[in-house]
């Protein structure tokens, strides 16, 4: 609708509706798919992404890169806030999922200009994800305690090949599985979880990814406060401060009334002194080892030094709740009580067997070893720049994700397009059966399944309509003939040009990321396609500006 239209009707802007507004959103989700579709996959390219500043960044991962874009149009918004649902839920899976959106989307679009009403395509997407992911679970699911030992690192492998850590998958398969299966906890339901935030990353310039490491123990990016400390304790009682070893300052509009120099310089001792006694009552009460949030002054420092104490300043919050949770101990905000005296509580301190002080490169850092409830692993990453630290820190993480939701849920899928093409298989044949309208929207949803191993075939530069019809065949025989009902778990081989037998050749994605993409992509799809009215208002006028201009008049 026109301006003109809008204005008649009391609307200060303009009225896009009916085919229009499809079209536009449509046109809007599928540019949001072209820039990330070049990435999917062991073949996938890069992007540079360069802000106003001059920073820039290099990766492949489809959340961050459609996070960094400054993206306006209100429907390419949707499918940036579903890359991140995704890399929040599952942590993989964020790129294929946001392609699979924008498919859904072009079909559906197509299907309203062949005059379906937009309620039978959405009741036709909704009937077609709900048969794909039951199918998903009963057929296409395998169990990780049915599978060989070298799953997990198999899961690593096929997370981390389009990654930049791909080259070494050997060692940080090893490194990862290693540091997922060191979180393993219960939940309070009896259910064993594997918490990926216990996991601390840290990154540090030099020497080559392969001497990436795995700590057992928590890994603090600081060092202790003085050189004369100890390097290390044992038996540790940590104590987590939330507040300042300082001198203590009076805050603004206190004001002190005195009537002789000397006075001054008992409030100066006094400020010290406050200080001062609490450290003794840290060291009196057992703590051996402070981490602070806040500063430790160097007057301060002499008292640390001389009770033996190891003594850490300026670290993050969040690393002080981490090592809460796993030594044990709270993060003390206050030593006051209710009675307002200042008084230390042994019960509130941290326990682990070991802390000491460790270099990398050309940093120290300090290592708790042995905690109390021992689910605590550190990941030091070597690399040779920032781009290449930040990269790999992303893929670890992706990867870490993706080894704690199979673990977890307890179950895998084969990778490398073969869920894509079952469901497609099965959902061709079961659109079929729909005696309604929703069987064009179910076909639809089918052949949108393909544009998964379809992208990955191009992007490995190969010829897409000869191995998706290879692969197709397999799928096809592997329903319609028990004796191969074995073909099912075939995929595409993207280093031959082939289709093979993807879970003996190691090819493995977590059950929960295939079954979430295609919930995720039907729900965003199914929330553009309802959309036939788009009211854009016109921005208003500061009123002084206004003003401003009729005195000018």
């Amino acid at each position: 609708m026109s301006a003109k239209r809008a204005a008649q009707l009391g609307i200060d802007g303009t009225r896009t509706s009916g085919e229009d507004v499809r079209t536009v959103n449509v046109t809007a989700a599928m540019t949001m798919a072209n820039i990330v579709k070049s990435s999917l996959g062991p073949m996938g390219l890069d992007k540079m992404l360069v802000d106003e500043m001059g920073e820039m960044l290099v990766t492949n991962d489809g959340a961050t890169i459609l996070k960094k874009l400054e993206v306006e149009h209100p429907a390419a918004k949707v499918l940036v806030d579903l890359a991140k649902l995704q890399d929040d839920e599952i942590g993989d899976g964020t790129t294929s999922v946001v392609i699979l959106a924008a498919e859904l989307l072009k079909r559906a679009n197509g299907l309203v200009q062949q005059k379906i009403h937009p309620t039978n395509i959405i009741s036709g997407y909704k009937i077609a994800a709900t048969e794909a992911i039951k199918y998903l679970k009963e057929n296409l699911v395998l169990k990780v305690s049915d599978l060989p030992k070298d799953c997990l690192a198999n899961i690593a492998k096929t997370s981390m090949a389009s990654k930049v850590i791909g080259s070494e998958n050997e060692h940080f398969s090893k490194v990862l599985v290693d540091a997922i299966n060191s979180v393993k906890t219960v939940d309070d339901m009896g259910n064993y979880v594997y918490p990926v935030a216990s996991i601390n990353i840290l990154k540090q310039h030099g020497k080559s990814s392969r001497e990436s490491s795995l700590v057992s123990g928590y890994a603090l990016n600081c060092t202790k406060a003085s050189q004369q400390m100890p390097s290390g304790v044992k038996n540790a009682k940590i104590a987590l401060l939330d507040m300042d070893l300082r001198p203590i300052k009076m805050k603004m509009g206190v004001q002190f009334l005195i009537n002789k120099p000397e006075a001054i310089e008992e409030i100066k001792q006094r400020e010290m002194d406050i200080t001062k006694e609490r450290i003794e009552k840290l060291i009196k009460a057992g703590a051996n080892v402070i981490l602070t949030t806040g500063g430790i002054d160097d007057t301060m420092l002499k008292y640390l030094v001389e009770g033996g104490v190891y003594g850490v300043r300026r670290c993050k919050k969040d690393d002080l709740v981490r090592i809460a949770k796993a030594t044990g101990g709270n993060v003390v905000t206050t030593l006051s009580d209710l009675s307002g005296d200042e008084v230390v509580d042994a019960s509130v301190f941290g326990n682990a067997e070991r802390v000491y002080e460790q270099r990398f490169a050309d940093d120290e850092c300090t290592i708790i070893e042995g905690t109390k409830n021992g689910c605590c692993a550190s990941i030091i990453l070597r690399g040779a720049n920032t781009y290449m630290l930040d990269e790999m820190h992303r893929s670890v993480h992706d990867c870490l994700c993706a080894l704690s939701r199979t673990l977890e849920a307890n179950a895998v899928v084969a990778g490398g397009g073969s869920v894509e093409t079952a469901l497609n298989t099965y959902l061709e044949a079961f659109a079929v059966s729909m005696g309604s309208r929703e069987q064009l929207a179910i076909a639809e949803f089918a052949q949108a399944l393909l544009v998964i191993p379809k992208c990955l075939c191009v992007n490995a530069a190969l010829d897409a309509t000869d191995l998706i019809a290879k692969l197709k065949v397999a799928h096809v025989q592997s329903q319609s003939k028990k004796e191969k009902d074995d073909q099912k778990f075939w995929g595409l081989d993207l280093l031959d040009g082939k289709v093979r037998h993807n879970i003996k050749a190691g090819v493995l994605e977590p059950a929960p990321s295939k079954s979430k993409s295609l919930r995720f992509a039907t729900e965003a799809a199914i929330t553009i396609l309802r959309i036939d009215d788009m009211f854009k208002i016109n921005a208003r006028e500061d009123e002084d500006e206004m003003m401003r201009q009729k005195g000018m008049m």
